[in-house]
């Protein structure tokens, strides 16, 4: 496990780039909304995994779920129409009081390799007063083979982005998220949006074979994004979340990636190829939001190392890092655990 004392490091120096969080809540992905649901497994997904939840069951008794969306930010203010990282947590309720879950985000890959990386970068995301870059820079940017600063959207006077794009300018392994981040907009709806739960597992398959993969959500209504060239709106995805789950649910699908050799295991900033075989897992039913937001959102304890048998975590050691830093997190707020696989 990671040492304690490193696992509050990681903590803080997150903290460290939200000079408003509240130390009551969660120091990133603060702003979310919890929601009620249903897992059903595909027909093929008990011949890859032996995960409870993959397994086949009674019509009228489905794999219950909680779900918490959530915006990137570690401010208490919310800014759903900013340009954004959004966050699904998914906890899967099983037999006997059991539990599982999957953490993804709208990045398809993480900024750092390690957590001496993860120190360096948090430490070049402080928040620094917004100065737009002219169309000149840009363009002496775009020549240099370097990233834009994005503008900024209306009424936001302070940001990281400085930083966050000097980092990827003197570091190319996290280039590709820091990109990506800075063009990934808002989503119309929290389930318009496809997540990614970025670093690699190993599921087991009724044969005993360990297969290599990475999860990710994707949406059946399809992708859409808010109009760039309209102000940002405050505050609408947690009522529009409401408004569309009174009329039906929303569905979203679960699937998965399989590696293959050569393929990196231990480094989320590496995206795999495109072609690789993905296989359709399950399909998600969000049906409610979560009548108590505290119980069913902000006091549950996420943590992408609560895993079940057929599932293991790889070697990653950002992996490993996670495990430990949330739950500092939880302690922090005061949230009773929820156990663990055994070790």
């Amino acid at each position: 496990m990671t040492d304690p004392t490193q696992a509050e490091r990681l903590v803080q120096s997150i903290i460290a780039d939200f000079p408003d969080n509240d130390p009551k809540k969660r120091p990133i992905h603060t702003i979310g909304i919890g929601v009620k649901g249903t897992f059903e497994p595909s027909e093929v997904a008990p011949d890859y995994c032996i995960a409870e939840h993959f397994q086949p069951r009674p019509k009228d008794d489905p794999v219950k779920v909680t779900v918490r969306f959530s915006n990137g930010s570690g401010s208490p203010k919310q800014h759903d129409g900013w340009n954004d990282v959004r966050g699904m947590a998914t906890r899967f309720h099983l037999a006997n009081d059991g539990a599982t879950d999957l953490i993804a985000m709208t990045l398809g890959g993480f900024f750092v390799r390690s957590v001496d990386e993860f120190f360096d970068f948090t430490n070049s995301a402080h928040q620094t007063p917004v100065k737009p870059e002219s169309a000149l820079c840009k363009i002496i940017d775009a020549l240099s083979l370097k990233v834009p600063l994005p503008d900024p959207p209306p009424g936001q006077t302070q940001s990281g982005n400085a930083g966050t794009l000097d980092y990827a300018n003197k570091h190319r392994f996290a280039q590709l998220a820091i990109f990506q981040a800075g063009i990934i907009g808002a989503p119309v709806s929290y389930v318009r949006a496809v997540y990614h739960a970025v670093h690699t597992f190993f599921v087991v398959g009724p044969d005993g074979l360990r297969r290599p993969v990475r999860f990710s959500w994707k949406p059946v209504a399809g992708v859409q994004t808010t109009d760039p060239t309209k102000a940002p709106v405050d505050d609408y995805l947690q009522g529009e979340l409401r408004k569309r789950l009174e009329k039906w649910p929303a569905r979203m699908m679960l699937m998965m990636m399989i590696g293959e050799a050569g393929d990196v295991l231990e480094d989320p900033t590496v995206p795999w190829p495109a072609h690789r075989v993905r296989v359709v897992m399950g399909t998600l039913s969000l049906e409610e939001v979560a009548a108590d937001q505290v119980a069913d959102g902000e006091k549950l304890s996420f943590n992408p190392w609560r895993l079940v048998r057929g599932i293991e975590p790889s070697s990653d050691p950002l992996l490993k890092a996670r495990r430990d830093a949330y739950e500092v997190s939880r302690t922090r707020r005061g949230v009773t655990q929820c156990p663990f696989l055994p070790e």
